[in-house]
């Protein structure tokens, strides 16, 4: 009995010395690093824009009458000087054809008057008639010489009106929905709108900058912290409402030298070519507006960033080889990786794999660490547009 209660005492007491042993340490997560380094990245400025026509012209009434025909088809290319609408010409036609009585009539009195005056000279000179009557004669022939030459402008103006009864595009571009019917009376005095032609290849797309903004590069490029390029041209990217890019650059082509006062903005505004026709006028886009490289920027990989409402996080290895969550501020993101404005220096590792393994204070082993990371001081290459891209109706594919 003794030898049973002396074993169970020193299983009581193996048990209470192992209770008292430290939990094992947990083990380090391999991951892979980037080391922040500055370098030249492009100073991009993220701004919404709205895209606009080259042209746009108003296709107005320039005669009344009431509309006979629509030549066209609506939401079609139109060449300059393509018939749109026909005008009912009845009136304007028995209005020319009595102009040109008229003149017809003003001008058998002119060469009655000049046969008086021609009778008349030989006349005075042999003394044969007055003075004055032959000064009358000569009046009289002026005037109708001046009759004629005012009808003949009104058979001109009346040309011309009854021309507009045919009327036409001003410009090339795409004619849009008709603004009037068959049957519809037009003024002229109204000057009534018929359609519109806009021209959209290439279009416009204009932003608004904070004049706050503009005077901040300005200095920076007057102080060196901004190159520009060497032509001094500033290249714009669009992309569209659904994310997608926009294949082809633009350049910005207007830069306004006022601040509009009830907004504080500046107006620029870019030029891009549109050969399939994916800008549309009036559809708002992203635009990523290249100016210049700004010397010592910083970067980090798309993966390595986790994005919150106020910026975005990321793991970086601290001093006792721990995770460490790190805010930082964004810029934009090019070629892959995000320019970061603040929350990094020089020489931070930034862990780019294994995010989802580890928490904040976990132990973490770098494993095949890089020495640095893709430099993102150059521009994204230019790409072609495919030779058929499908039509987007508010998204492309």
């Amino acid at each position: 009995m003794k030898s049973i209660l002396a074993g169970l005492a020193a299983c009581l007491l193996l048990t209470a010395c192992s209770s008292g042993e430290e939990p094992p340490a947990p083990q380090a997560v391999p991951v892979k690093t980037v080391t922040v380094a500055r370098q030249a990245v492009p100073n991009v400025i993220e701004l919404p824009g709205r895209v606009e026509p080259v042209r746009t012209a108003e296709v107005r009434a320039r005669v009344t009458g009431i509309v006979q025909q629509r030549l066209y088809e609506e939401g079609t290319d139109v060449r300059a000087g393509q018939p749109l609408f026909r005008i009912d010409p009845r009136e304007l036609r028995a209005s020319y054809a009595q102009t040109q009585a008229a003149l017809t009539r003003a001008r058998a009195t002119a060469a009655n008057a000049r046969a008086v005056v021609d009778r008349y000279r030989p006349l005075v000179e042999e003394n044969a008639i007055s003075g004055q009557e032959y000064d009358a004669a000569l009046a009289a022939a002026r005037e109708a010489e001046a009759n004629v030459a005012q009808i003949r402008a009104q058979l001109q103006a009346s040309s011309l009106q009854l021309g507009y009864t045919t009327v036409r595009a001003p410009i090339s571009g795409r004619a849009g929905r008709a603004q009037v019917t068959e049957g519809a009376l037009v003024s002229q005095g109204e000057g009534t709108l018929m359609t519109t032609i806009e021209q959209i290849s290439p279009v416009y797309v204009s932003f608004a900058q904070a004049a706050s903004e503009v005077l901040k590069l300005r200095r920076a490029i007057a102080a060196g912290d901004v190159d520009l390029d060497d032509n001094d041209q500033i290249e714009v990217r669009l992309s569209f409402s659904d994310g997608t890019e926009y294949p082809i650059p633009g350049y910005i082509d207007f830069l306004a030298f006022s601040v509009d006062q009830q907004t504080g903005t500046v107006e620029l505004r870019a030029e891009f070519p549109n050969p399939d026709r994916l800008l549309l006028p009036g559809e708002f886009v992203r635009a990523q507006i290249y100016a210049g490289q700004v010397q010592n920027g910083l970067t980090v990989p798309q993966r390595a960033v986790s994005l919150t409402k106020e910026g975005g996080t990321v793991y970086v290895v601290d001093k006792q080889g721990h995770a460490a969550m790190r805010p930082i501020k964004l810029g934009a993101m090019v070629d892959g990786n995000w320019i970061v404005e603040s929350g990094l220096k020089p020489g931070d590792k930034v862990i780019v794999s294994n995010l989802q393994k580890i928490r904040p204070g976990a132990p973490v082993q770098i494993a095949n660490a890089p020495t640095g990371q893709k430099p993102a001081g150059q521009k994204p290459a230019a790409t072609k547009p495919a030779a058929k891209q499908t039509a987007r109706t508010g998204g492309a594919e």
